[in-house]
């Protein structure tokens, strides 16, 4: 699985709006068929700075998704609406999707 975590931080006057400004980019990426999960967080500290969590099946995905319509259309549309350079983690790991957490197993 391809892991990929990246924070934005949004221009002020955007921030409210941010994930209606995405949600077509958003849609169309959950629509894909290698795409595993494709989630949106906003901060509890920071109301301008956004955190997408995402994955994708394998490789392959991975580079679907970065040629895809949609995806050039979404970083034309969040290009338009950020403050900063936007930080990604994009690591592959061993599993697929989401594992329980041990600790606080029921």
């Amino acid at each position: 699985m391809i892991f990929i975590a990246v924070r934005f931080t949004a221009r002020p006057e955007y921030a409210d709006t941010w994930l209606d400004r995405v949600a077509d980019f958003t849609n169309a990426t959950r629509e894909e068929p290698g795409n595993l999960f494709f989630d949106w967080s906003r901060s509890v500290d920071d109301p301008c700075q956004y955190v997408l969590l995402e994955a994708f099946a394998d490789a392959e995905a991975g580079a679907a998704h970065v040629a895809s319509a949609h995806f050039k259309a979404g970083l034309e549309v969040m290009g338009e609406a950020i403050a900063a350079t936007p930080e990604i983690i994009n690591v592959e790991v061993p599993q697929q999707g989401w594992g329980p957490m041990g600790e606080l197993a029921r």
